[in-house]
């Protein structure tokens, strides 16, 4: 005897059927890709912080592109832990030396301060347009310059300076509209 489907049965079936029909065929891929742009990060924790950020975004409307979608979430998941392995020490503070520990000009609310600056800013490069996303990254966080990014992206060199150009527009109106000085 079967038992009467609930709306919530329903809903939970429908996200495995899409997940399985429209995410898990592009999972090998991805993981190449990971594995081939980001050699340093763990794969399969950015793969399963990918999966929740989608499932999350599914859950709030519909994607129009499922494979695009989770590769630019795998890759925003990726630089994200890149930069915050960049920023965080994993040496506990207590192995550190003394002056590793003490800088005589930063106290405690500089360096938070600091931090909380440059997550606002990763926010601010975050809500950028795809294309003009990865080039301000290559060239902000990254620290590529013009040529290289040209010759990552095959993009024209005019390209690459209006994506910039855009991108310092965009996160200099963000950050102001955050009560950040540019």
């Amino acid at each position: 005897m079967r038992t009467p489907s609930t709306p919530e049965s329903s809903a939970v079936a429908d996200q495995t059927r899409w997940f399985a029909e429209e995410i898990q065929p592009h999972e090998v891929a991805l993981r190449g890709y990971l594995r081939s742009n980001f050699p340093s990060v763990d794969t399969d924790d950015v793969v399963q912080e990918s999966y929740f950020r989608l499932l999350k975004a599914r859950a709030k409307g519909r994607i129009a592109s499922s494979k695009a979608y989770v590769f630019a979430i795998a890759r925003n998941t990726a630089l994200t832990v890149f930069h915050r392995r960049r920023i965080y020490s994993s040496v506990p503070l207590g192995e550190l030396p003394n002056s590793a520990v003490l800088e005589e000009k930063s106290d405690v609310s500089d360096r938070v301060n600091d931090q909380l600056r440059f997550q606002l800013a990763l926010e601010a490069i975050d809500q950028l347009p795809p294309r003009c996303r990865e080039i301000f990254r290559f060239a902000v966080l990254d620290r590529l310059s013009t040529a290289e990014i040209v010759r990552r992206t095959s993009l024209a060199e005019n390209t690459v300076y209006a994506q910039l150009a855009i991108g310092v527009r965009k996160c200099s109106e963000f950050l102001r509209e955050r009560g950040e000085r540019t």
